[in-house]
């Protein structure tokens, strides 16, 4: 998918030294450091969207604003197929200030028409295995947003993986171990072979705080 058609998409980790985001009982207050969140911020403030998946956005409730001063806030995107983002969420009940978009198979129903009612702009896209985020992606790029940060959970930054859908990927990586567990960072790729694994190049390494700040881009 030509970047003509898409924005531009940063995929982003912060994770453990074992690449795990979250305890097994979701806990992941927090992973990185004070310093790696600051500078993460920064991250948000540079594109024009924001996007997490329905598990992050429940289990987490965030905000997901920039706060850094005298940037604007990205569009925050939330893929829920199901529509389980709850009415009571900051990212619904903050969606008049802060724009909030959601994709999602139900375009039509109740919850939809709820959502929509305090704010949110809800976008039906095709279901087929998951939804499409061609489609989604198509729908940013024509309203302008021409950046996209993608910040999790692990099964959203898979989907954009196995799709070959994405620019660069910085991760955050703190100097703790949480287990084989814990929640992983990447889900499941669907791979048989070696020759399928994804292929990175690392560009830089910088220390943040305590953690690890590495950037990478997809291998040609």
């Amino acid at each position: 998918m030509p970047l003509g058609r898409r924005p531009k998409i940063t995929l982003k980790l912060a994770t453990s030294l074992d690449g795990k985001i979250a305890l097994a009982n979701g806990d992941s207050q927090w992973v990185t450091s004070d310093a790696a969140r600051a500078h993460g911020r920064y991250l948000r403030a540079e594109n024009d969207a924001i996007a997490v998946g329905a598990v992050t956005a429940e289990l987490d409730n965030p905000h997901l604003t920039s706060r850094v001063p005298g940037r604007k806030d990205p569009v925050r995107v939330v893929f829920d197929s199901s529509l389980k983002l709850s009415p009571g969420s900051h990212l619904v009940t903050t969606a008049k200030d802060t724009s909030t978009w959601v994709f999602t198979r139900h375009g039509s129903d109740a919850k939809a028409e709820a959502l929509r009612e305090q704010g949110v702009i809800v976008h039906p896209v095709t279901d087929e295995n998951g939804l499409s985020l061609e489609e989604s992606l198509e729908i940013m790029a024509e309203a302008g947003l021409r950046s996209l940060l993608v910040e999790g959970g692990g099964t959203l930054i898979a989907s954009f993986v196995r799709a070959g859908l994405y620019d660069t990927l910085h991760w955050y990586r703190a100097p703790v171990l949480l287990g084989g567990d814990g929640r992983d960072c990447v889900g499941a790729l669907s791979l048989t072979n070696m020759g399928q694994a994804v292929r990175l190049h690392r560009m830089k390494v910088s220390e943040v705080g305590l953690d690890l700040h590495e950037i990478y881009v997809k291998a040609d």
